[in-house]
């Protein structure tokens, strides 16, 4: 659809245009979608405080190897040492949980992106360049529901943003 409207208005010469789309599909894809994004973000914010962790207990974990070198505790200093590299590998395996993680989260929001690009693209001139920011603006302030608002409506003081009444 959103191709239609780009071609017609740009055979047409026509500089501006807004519209009203209902495509329950594509509002329920983006739905999950941002579901996606949610539980992403939260891993990712989980991810990172495991890691903190695990960097504080290496830093303990040196400074215990450290000792027990120069006192001469060397089996002691063996079982410090096999401790790091127990956490070290763990280490590792969580930061590449988070880059897959993150990866996900890139792909889940690019494919956000597109369905804004779409909703966007059935109209033309600032009525689309307004779309974009607003979309943006509601993913930014997590309010789903101005979202589907703004690509329904096109956003704009049409009175459909925030729960009001049509326009």
């Amino acid at each position: 659809a959103a191709e239609v409207v780009q071609d017609l208005c740009a055979t047409l010469g026509v500089a501006e245009l807004e519209s009203r789309a209902d495509f329950p599909a594509e509002m329920a894809t983006l739905e999950r979608l941002l579901d996606r994004v949610r539980r992403f973000n939260e891993a990712r914010l989980q991810r990172t405080v495991d890691l903190a962790a695990g960097a504080s207990t290496v830093k303990t974990l040196m400074v215990k190897i450290e000792d027990a070198r120069k006192l001469g505790e060397m089996e002691l200093m063996r079982r410090y040492l096999a401790a790091l590299q127990k956490l070290n590998g763990k280490l590792i395996a969580e930061h590449n949980k988070r880059a897959a993680n993150h990866e996900a989260l890139l792909a889940a929001l690019k494919e956000v992106n597109q369905v804004i690009q779409k909703a966007a693209n059935l109209r033309v001139g600032p009525p689309k360049t307004r779309v974009i920011s607003e979309c943006r603006k509601a993913i930014k302030a997590n309010t789903t529901s101005d979202l589907f608002a703004i690509i329904a409506g096109g956003g704009g003081g049409h009175g459909d943003i925030g729960g009001g009444p049509g326009g």
